[in-house]
Protein backbone atom coordinates (compact mmCIF):
# COMPACT_ATOMS: atom_id res chain seq x y z
CA UNK A 1 0.00 0.00 0.00
CA UNK A 2 1.42 3.12 -1.17
CA UNK A 3 0.95 5.91 1.93
CA UNK A 4 3.68 8.08 2.25
CA UNK A 5 4.46 11.11 0.19
CA UNK A 6 8.67 12.09 0.65
CA UNK A 7 9.43 15.58 1.71
CA UNK A 8 13.11 16.71 0.93
CA UNK A 9 13.49 19.86 2.54
CA UNK A 10 16.19 22.21 1.97
CA UNK A 11 19.04 20.33 0.15
CA UNK A 12 22.38 22.57 -1.17
CA UNK A 13 23.93 20.09 -2.45
CA UNK A 14 23.14 17.76 -5.57
CA UNK A 15 25.23 14.79 -4.18
CA UNK A 16 23.13 14.81 -0.69
CA UNK A 17 20.22 15.53 -2.73
CA UNK A 18 20.50 12.26 -4.75
CA UNK A 19 21.79 10.00 -1.71
CA UNK A 20 18.33 11.13 -0.11
CA UNK A 21 16.73 10.43 -3.29
CA UNK A 22 18.28 7.14 -3.29
CA UNK A 23 18.14 5.94 0.03
CA UNK A 24 13.80 5.90 -0.26
CA UNK A 25 14.67 2.82 -2.03
CA UNK A 26 14.44 0.57 0.98
CA UNK A 27 10.64 2.05 1.04
CA UNK A 28 9.47 2.31 -2.45
CA UNK A 29 6.54 -0.42 -2.29
CA UNK A 30 4.91 2.11 0.47
CA UNK A 31 6.20 5.44 -1.23
CA UNK A 32 3.22 7.78 -3.56
CA UNK A 33 5.32 10.41 -4.41
CA UNK A 34 8.32 12.72 -3.81
CA UNK A 35 8.50 16.31 -3.08
CA UNK A 36 11.60 18.27 -3.17
CA UNK A 37 11.25 21.86 -1.92
CA UNK A 38 14.38 24.10 -2.71
CA UNK A 39 15.17 28.17 -2.14
CA UNK A 40 14.53 29.86 -5.47
CA UNK A 41 18.63 30.25 -5.90
CA UNK A 42 19.32 27.03 -5.76
CA UNK A 43 19.21 24.73 -8.99
CA UNK A 44 19.10 20.61 -8.92
CA UNK A 45 18.01 19.22 -12.73
CA UNK A 46 20.03 15.72 -13.15
CA UNK A 47 18.07 12.94 -11.86
CA UNK A 48 15.19 14.72 -10.56
CA UNK A 49 13.35 13.41 -13.81
CA UNK A 50 10.26 11.66 -12.33
CA UNK A 51 10.61 13.60 -8.78
CA UNK A 52 8.00 17.10 -8.25
CA UNK A 53 10.26 20.00 -7.46
CA UNK A 54 8.85 22.94 -5.68
CA UNK A 55 10.29 26.63 -4.66
CA UNK A 56 10.14 27.81 -0.97
CA UNK A 57 10.95 31.34 -0.54
CA UNK A 58 8.77 30.38 3.40
CA UNK A 59 9.63 26.80 4.54
CA UNK A 60 6.88 26.59 6.70
CA UNK A 61 4.01 28.62 4.42
CA UNK A 62 4.78 26.57 1.65
CA UNK A 63 4.47 23.27 3.71
CA UNK A 64 0.88 24.45 5.27
CA UNK A 65 -0.03 25.05 1.57
CA UNK A 66 1.08 22.27 0.16
CA UNK A 67 0.01 19.63 2.89
CA UNK A 68 -3.47 19.58 2.29
CA UNK A 69 -2.83 18.33 -0.98
CA UNK A 70 -1.33 15.25 -0.62
CA UNK A 71 -3.50 11.99 -1.20
CA UNK A 72 -0.97 9.81 1.03
CA UNK A 73 -1.90 8.75 4.45
CA UNK A 74 1.69 9.90 6.24
CA UNK A 75 4.30 12.40 5.17
CA UNK A 76 7.58 11.32 5.47
CA UNK A 77 10.47 14.57 6.40
CA UNK A 78 13.91 14.34 4.96
CA UNK A 79 16.26 17.95 5.61
CA UNK A 80 19.60 18.93 4.61
CA UNK A 81 21.75 16.17 4.39
CA UNK A 82 19.75 13.50 5.43
CA UNK A 83 19.10 9.88 4.46
CA UNK A 84 16.71 7.11 5.64
CA UNK A 85 19.19 4.34 6.86
CA UNK A 86 20.70 1.82 4.89
CA UNK A 87 19.27 -0.77 7.74
CA UNK A 88 15.99 0.83 7.84
CA UNK A 89 13.04 -1.55 6.51
CA UNK A 90 8.94 -0.31 6.12
CA UNK A 91 8.13 -2.17 9.49
CA UNK A 92 10.19 0.82 11.40
CA UNK A 93 8.36 3.31 9.85
CA UNK A 94 5.14 2.38 12.13
CA UNK A 95 2.77 4.18 13.77
CA UNK A 96 0.97 2.73 16.78
CA UNK A 97 -2.44 4.58 18.13
CA UNK A 98 -1.76 7.32 19.84
CA UNK A 99 1.39 8.13 18.08
CA UNK A 100 1.29 10.42 15.21
CA UNK A 101 4.71 11.46 14.92
CA UNK A 102 7.38 8.93 14.34
CA UNK A 103 10.75 10.85 15.32
CA UNK A 104 14.60 10.55 14.27
CA UNK A 105 17.73 11.95 16.02
CA UNK A 106 20.55 14.28 14.17
CA UNK A 107 23.71 14.29 15.82
CA UNK A 108 26.45 17.08 15.97
CA UNK A 109 28.95 16.87 18.23
CA UNK A 110 27.41 16.67 21.83
CA UNK A 111 24.21 17.80 20.43
CA UNK A 112 21.40 15.52 19.83
CA UNK A 113 18.27 17.40 17.96
CA UNK A 114 14.92 15.80 18.00
CA UNK A 115 13.73 15.42 14.32
CA UNK A 116 10.27 14.50 12.49
CA UNK A 117 10.16 11.67 10.60
CA UNK A 118 7.40 10.10 9.96
CA UNK A 119 3.89 12.11 10.83
CA UNK A 120 0.16 11.84 10.26
CA UNK A 121 -1.20 13.87 7.26
CA UNK A 122 -4.40 14.13 9.36
CA UNK A 123 -2.34 15.52 12.21
CA UNK A 124 -0.21 17.90 9.97
CA UNK A 125 -3.49 19.52 8.82
CA UNK A 126 -4.41 20.63 12.48
CA UNK A 127 -0.90 21.41 13.61
CA UNK A 128 0.70 24.01 11.33
CA UNK A 129 3.91 25.21 10.53
CA UNK A 130 5.63 28.76 11.99
CA UNK A 131 6.19 31.46 9.02
CA UNK A 132 9.83 32.18 8.61
CA UNK A 133 9.19 35.83 9.84
CA UNK A 134 7.94 34.49 13.12
CA UNK A 135 11.33 32.47 13.65
CA UNK A 136 14.66 33.66 14.62
CA UNK A 137 16.03 31.36 11.71
CA UNK A 138 14.99 28.54 9.41
CA UNK A 139 16.42 25.69 10.71
CA UNK A 140 13.78 26.19 13.70
CA UNK A 141 11.04 25.74 11.69
CA UNK A 142 11.06 21.66 13.15
CA UNK A 143 12.14 21.98 16.32
CA UNK A 144 9.72 24.84 17.11
CA UNK A 145 7.04 22.86 15.93
CA UNK A 146 7.68 19.91 17.79
CA UNK A 147 7.75 21.46 21.30
CA UNK A 148 4.12 22.33 20.77
CA UNK A 149 3.58 18.64 20.08
CA UNK A 150 1.75 16.98 23.38
CA UNK A 151 4.90 14.14 24.37
CA UNK A 152 2.23 11.42 24.22
CA UNK A 153 1.90 11.50 20.67
CA UNK A 154 5.36 11.48 19.60
CA UNK A 155 7.72 8.22 19.69
CA UNK A 156 11.43 8.69 19.02
CA UNK A 157 13.71 5.98 17.67
CA UNK A 158 17.23 5.67 16.65
CA UNK A 159 19.05 4.83 13.90
CA UNK A 160 16.64 5.44 11.25
CA UNK A 161 18.43 8.91 9.72
CA UNK A 162 21.81 9.38 9.00
CA UNK A 163 23.50 12.35 7.29
CA UNK A 164 25.87 12.86 4.36
CA UNK A 165 27.75 15.48 6.02
CA UNK A 166 27.62 17.60 9.09
CA UNK A 167 28.74 21.51 9.73
CA UNK A 168 29.95 21.97 12.66
CA UNK A 169 31.10 25.65 11.99
CA UNK A 170 31.02 28.03 15.09
CA UNK A 171 27.55 29.78 13.42
CA UNK A 172 26.06 26.29 12.89
CA UNK A 173 26.61 25.14 16.29
CA UNK A 174 25.42 28.11 17.68
CA UNK A 175 21.81 27.98 16.00
CA UNK A 176 21.99 24.16 16.74
CA UNK A 177 22.35 25.21 21.08
CA UNK A 178 19.41 27.12 20.48
CA UNK A 179 17.30 24.44 18.25
CA UNK A 180 18.34 22.01 21.30
CA UNK A 181 16.79 24.07 23.67
CA UNK A 182 13.21 23.46 22.07
CA UNK A 183 13.54 19.88 23.56
CA UNK A 184 13.22 21.13 27.45
CA UNK A 185 10.10 19.82 29.08
CA UNK A 186 7.16 22.66 30.17
CA UNK A 187 7.09 23.56 33.61
CA UNK A 188 5.10 25.21 36.39
CA UNK A 189 7.44 26.50 39.08
CA UNK A 190 6.83 29.03 41.93
CA UNK A 191 9.01 30.99 40.94
CA UNK A 192 8.59 34.84 40.87
CA UNK A 193 6.48 36.58 38.52
CA UNK A 194 7.50 37.87 35.21
CA UNK A 195 6.09 40.00 32.46
CA UNK A 196 7.67 40.79 28.49
CA UNK A 197 7.22 43.90 27.62
CA UNK A 198 7.66 44.69 23.95
CA UNK A 199 7.31 47.99 21.87
CA UNK A 200 7.31 48.24 18.06
CA UNK A 201 8.38 50.80 15.68
CA UNK A 202 7.83 49.71 12.26
CA UNK A 203 9.51 46.52 12.83
CA UNK A 204 7.03 44.52 10.56
CA UNK A 205 9.78 42.04 9.29
CA UNK A 206 11.16 41.29 12.62
CA UNK A 207 8.39 41.27 15.42
CA UNK A 208 6.54 38.13 15.04
CA UNK A 209 9.75 36.35 15.45
CA UNK A 210 10.15 38.45 19.26
CA UNK A 211 6.44 37.92 19.83
CA UNK A 212 6.66 33.99 18.87
CA UNK A 213 10.23 33.62 21.20
CA UNK A 214 7.97 34.50 24.17
CA UNK A 215 5.54 32.09 23.68
CA UNK A 216 7.76 29.03 22.66
CA UNK A 217 9.23 29.20 26.19
CA UNK A 218 9.49 25.99 28.55
CA UNK A 219 8.15 28.41 31.68
CA UNK A 220 5.34 30.72 30.59
CA UNK A 221 5.60 34.41 31.16
CA UNK A 222 3.04 35.83 33.50
CA UNK A 223 2.46 38.24 30.52
CA UNK A 224 3.21 39.84 27.42
CA UNK A 225 2.32 43.02 26.59
CA UNK A 226 2.86 44.64 23.36
CA UNK A 227 2.87 48.27 22.20
CA UNK A 228 2.77 49.53 18.79
CA UNK A 229 3.85 53.30 19.05
CA UNK A 230 2.29 54.39 15.65
CA UNK A 231 3.70 52.21 12.83
CA UNK A 232 3.85 53.05 9.16
CA UNK A 233 4.11 49.76 8.14
CA UNK A 234 1.91 46.66 8.52
CA UNK A 235 3.47 45.40 11.78
CA UNK A 236 0.53 47.00 13.97
CA UNK A 237 -2.22 44.50 12.27
CA UNK A 238 0.09 41.50 12.21
CA UNK A 239 0.69 42.00 15.97
CA UNK A 240 -3.29 42.15 16.59
CA UNK A 241 -3.72 38.25 15.69
CA UNK A 242 -1.72 37.42 18.77
CA UNK A 243 -4.12 39.21 20.90
CA UNK A 244 -6.08 37.48 23.14
CA UNK A 245 -7.46 39.84 25.87
CA UNK A 246 -5.60 38.16 28.95
CA UNK A 247 -1.57 37.13 29.27
CA UNK A 248 -1.11 38.66 26.05
CA UNK A 249 -2.35 42.32 25.06
CA UNK A 250 -1.91 44.27 22.22
CA UNK A 251 -1.91 48.10 22.56
CA UNK A 252 -1.68 50.79 19.70
CA UNK A 253 -0.70 54.53 20.06
CA UNK A 254 0.76 57.51 18.03
CA UNK A 255 4.05 57.82 17.59
CA UNK A 256 6.13 59.70 20.45
CA UNK A 257 9.08 57.32 21.21
CA UNK A 258 9.95 54.28 23.10
CA UNK A 259 10.35 55.64 26.31
CA UNK A 260 7.03 56.61 26.49
CA UNK A 261 5.14 53.88 24.70
CA UNK A 262 6.88 51.76 27.84
CA UNK A 263 5.19 54.16 30.11
CA UNK A 264 1.88 53.56 28.72
CA UNK A 265 2.35 49.77 29.12
CA UNK A 266 3.81 50.06 32.86
CA UNK A 267 0.10 50.58 34.53
CA UNK A 268 -0.88 46.82 33.12
CA UNK A 269 1.83 44.99 34.62
CA UNK A 270 0.59 43.02 37.24
CA UNK A 271 4.24 40.83 37.52
CA UNK A 272 7.16 41.10 40.32
CA UNK A 273 9.66 41.80 37.25
CA UNK A 274 9.44 42.87 33.87
CA UNK A 275 12.02 41.72 30.95
CA UNK A 276 12.43 44.37 28.29
CA UNK A 277 12.16 43.04 24.63
CA UNK A 278 13.37 44.94 21.86
CA UNK A 279 11.15 44.52 18.55
CA UNK A 280 14.18 43.27 16.32
CA UNK A 281 15.21 40.88 18.83
CA UNK A 282 14.21 37.61 20.29
CA UNK A 283 14.74 34.75 23.52
CA UNK A 284 16.14 31.53 23.64
CA UNK A 285 13.55 28.80 24.58
CA UNK A 286 14.65 28.39 28.17
CA UNK A 287 14.73 32.01 28.44
CA UNK A 288 12.15 32.59 30.80
CA UNK A 289 13.23 29.58 33.09
CA UNK A 290 16.43 31.17 33.25
CA UNK A 291 15.88 34.01 34.16
CA UNK A 292 12.99 33.42 36.68
CA UNK A 293 15.36 31.06 38.50
CA UNK A 294 17.87 33.79 39.30
CA UNK A 295 15.54 36.47 40.11
CA UNK A 296 14.54 33.23 43.24
CA UNK A 297 16.48 35.22 46.19
CA UNK A 298 17.79 38.38 44.90
CA UNK A 299 18.11 40.88 47.32
CA UNK A 300 15.16 42.91 47.69
CA UNK A 301 17.78 46.35 46.53
CA UNK A 302 18.50 44.91 43.32
CA UNK A 303 16.49 46.59 41.18
CA UNK A 304 17.77 44.99 37.86
CA UNK A 305 19.53 41.58 36.98
CA UNK A 306 20.97 41.36 33.73
CA UNK A 307 24.06 38.72 31.97
CA UNK A 308 25.37 38.23 28.47
CA UNK A 309 23.88 38.24 24.82
CA UNK A 310 24.28 36.76 21.39
CA UNK A 311 25.15 39.03 18.25
CA UNK A 312 23.77 38.61 14.96
CA UNK A 313 23.98 40.05 11.77
CA UNK A 314 20.90 40.24 9.88
CA UNK A 315 22.05 38.72 6.42
CA UNK A 316 19.10 38.31 2.99
CA UNK A 317 17.39 35.67 4.75
CA UNK A 318 18.87 34.30 7.45
CA UNK A 319 20.96 36.00 10.40
CA UNK A 320 24.85 34.95 11.00
CA UNK A 321 26.32 34.36 14.54
CA UNK A 322 29.35 36.50 15.14
CA UNK A 323 29.61 36.52 19.07
CA UNK A 324 28.62 36.39 22.61
CA UNK A 325 28.89 39.34 24.37
CA UNK A 326 29.89 38.90 27.84
CA UNK A 327 28.46 41.25 30.35
CA UNK A 328 30.28 42.29 33.42
CA UNK A 329 29.43 43.64 36.88
CA UNK A 330 27.83 47.10 37.21
CA UNK A 331 28.93 48.88 41.12
CA UNK A 332 27.72 52.80 40.27
CA UNK A 333 27.24 55.50 37.68
CA UNK A 334 30.89 55.78 36.29
CA UNK A 335 30.53 51.92 35.51
CA UNK A 336 27.33 52.55 34.25
CA UNK A 337 28.41 55.19 32.05
CA UNK A 338 31.46 53.54 30.49
CA UNK A 339 29.77 49.80 29.68
CA UNK A 340 30.01 48.59 26.35
CA UNK A 341 25.86 48.90 25.67
CA UNK A 342 23.47 47.46 25.45
CA UNK A 343 23.06 45.67 29.15
CA UNK A 344 21.17 42.85 28.26
CA UNK A 345 18.70 41.62 29.13
CA UNK A 346 17.32 43.92 31.04
CA UNK A 347 15.10 42.87 33.83
CA UNK A 348 13.94 45.32 36.30
CA UNK A 349 12.02 44.92 39.63
CA UNK A 350 8.81 46.48 38.55
CA UNK A 351 7.98 47.78 42.48
CA UNK A 352 11.29 50.20 41.97
CA UNK A 353 11.13 50.44 38.47
CA UNK A 354 7.50 52.25 39.09
CA UNK A 355 8.93 53.99 42.16
CA UNK A 356 11.30 55.66 40.50
CA UNK A 357 8.60 57.00 38.20
CA UNK A 358 9.22 54.80 34.69
CA UNK A 359 10.93 55.29 32.03
CA UNK A 360 12.77 58.61 31.53
CA UNK A 361 11.25 61.15 28.71
CA UNK A 362 14.20 63.59 28.17
CA UNK A 363 14.41 66.62 25.94
CA UNK A 364 16.97 64.72 24.20
CA UNK A 365 15.78 63.74 20.89
CA UNK A 366 12.09 63.74 22.52
CA UNK A 367 13.54 60.38 24.39
CA UNK A 368 13.63 58.33 21.35
CA UNK A 369 16.79 57.23 22.02
CA UNK A 370 19.05 55.41 24.77
CA UNK A 371 15.84 54.93 26.97
CA UNK A 372 17.47 52.07 28.61
CA UNK A 373 20.67 54.33 29.29
CA UNK A 374 18.25 57.23 30.76
CA UNK A 375 16.63 54.60 33.24
CA UNK A 376 19.42 52.76 34.21
CA UNK A 377 21.15 55.76 34.75
CA UNK A 378 18.09 57.06 37.47
CA UNK A 379 17.79 53.33 39.01
CA UNK A 380 21.61 53.45 39.54
CA UNK A 381 21.38 56.60 42.19
CA UNK A 382 18.80 54.80 44.30
CA UNK A 383 19.42 50.81 44.03
CA UNK A 384 22.14 48.19 42.65
CA UNK A 385 22.12 45.94 39.73
CA UNK A 386 23.32 42.36 39.65
CA UNK A 387 25.28 40.64 36.90
CA UNK A 388 24.89 37.19 36.35
CA UNK A 389 26.67 34.95 33.69
CA UNK A 390 23.72 33.43 31.48
CA UNK A 391 23.38 34.11 27.63
CA UNK A 392 19.27 33.76 26.81
CA UNK A 393 19.07 37.02 24.73
CA UNK A 394 19.75 37.35 21.10
CA UNK A 395 20.45 40.76 19.71
CA UNK A 396 20.07 41.20 15.84
CA UNK A 397 22.19 43.80 13.67
CA UNK A 398 20.17 45.35 10.96
CA UNK A 399 20.13 48.36 8.89
CA UNK A 400 17.34 49.39 10.33
CA UNK A 401 18.75 49.19 13.53
CA UNK A 402 17.55 52.90 15.77
CA UNK A 403 21.17 52.51 17.93
CA UNK A 404 23.33 51.67 15.47
CA UNK A 405 21.61 54.53 12.72
CA UNK A 406 22.51 56.72 15.38
CA UNK A 407 25.29 55.75 17.56
CA UNK A 408 27.18 59.32 16.65
CA UNK A 409 24.58 60.58 19.02
CA UNK A 410 25.89 59.21 21.78
CA UNK A 411 28.59 62.09 22.98
CA UNK A 412 25.63 64.47 23.00
CA UNK A 413 23.24 62.29 25.36
CA UNK A 414 25.97 61.88 27.73
CA UNK A 415 26.03 65.70 28.60
CA UNK A 416 22.49 65.81 29.05
CA UNK A 417 22.28 63.03 32.12
CA UNK A 418 22.46 64.02 35.26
Amino acid sequence: MKDITALLISYSNQAALHKAVNSLEAISPRLESTIVLRKPNVAFHKGLNQIKVLESNDLGQTLNRIIPTISSSYVLFLQETDYLSPTINMDALQLHHPKTILGSFYYNRDLKIQRPLLVSKEFLNKHRFLSSHQLPFEEALFPSWLSTIEPSLTSFKENLVRQSRKNSSSHIMEKQKIIQKYQLNKVEVDHPSLSVLITNYNMGEYVETAVVSCLLQSEQVEQLLIIDDGSTDSSYTQLQQWEEGTRIRVFHKKNEGKAKALNDLLPYVTSDFILELDADDWLDPDAVSAIKKRLVGLPKDVSVLYGNFRKWKQSEGDVLYKRVMKGHAIKGRADLLSYRFPLGPRIYRTSILQQQGGFPVIEFEKGRLYEDVSVLNRLIKTSRFSYQDFTVYNIREHTESITKSHSSKWNDFLKTLD
